[in-house]
């Protein structure tokens, strides 16, 4: 798949904290995951800009969403995050602890969603990306969140003793 090369580079030079570095995604898996999905949905018709978080902190999160912002003002576009909900606890637990943050993002607050998986210590592996996400698509006049489907992998094995929660929500105008 072809990068959005004038994208990326809007991106970069709206971030001081952003650099290239195509090792950075050699151990990431998320945009693996999703190129299949918009591949069948797109073709070949698309480009992307892949962006793989280190830091995972609130401020760095709002700087990217705000680059990002920036870069795709006035195109026709869609912003997608990749995370994991909570990793490996009962499901009681997990659909709680989830379902916390799950809220803090129907509400477009990423303060709040930062400030509920720093609390409740979840494993969740991607927030900053989330956060990233929920910054840009403010900024892009995101104006309501919709909880898409929530599920966990005892969903499928039915075994509800060690479970990982998945969410798909969608920010629109």
């Amino acid at each position: 798949m072809e990068v959005e090369a004038e994208v990326a580079n809007k991106i970069l030079s709206e971030s001081r904290i952003i650099d290239v570095d195509e090792e950075a995604h050699a151990y990431e898996h998320s945009i693996e995951l999703q190129l299949p999905f918009l591949q069948y949905l797109y073709g070949s018709a698309f480009k992307f800009v892949p962006i793989c978080f280190l830091m995972q902190d609130l401020e760095s999160s709002r700087v990217v969403g705000q680059a990002t912002a920036k870069a795709l003002s006035g195109k026709n576009t869609l912003v997608i995050a990749s995370t994991d909900m909570t990793h490996y606890e009962p499901q009681e637990r997990a659909e709680r602890n989830d379902k916390a943050a799950i809220d803090a993002a129907l509400k477009l607050d990423e303060e709040q969603y930062y400030s509920t998986v720093e609390s409740h210590a979840m494993s969740i592996c991607g927030y900053g990306p989330t956060m990233a996400a929920i910054t840009a698509s403010k900024l892009l006049g995101a104006k309501k969140a919709q909880l898409l489907c929530y599920k966990t992998s005892g969903d499928v094995t039915n075994d509800y003793s060690s479970v990982v929660g998945y969410a798909s929500i969608s920010f629109t105008k």
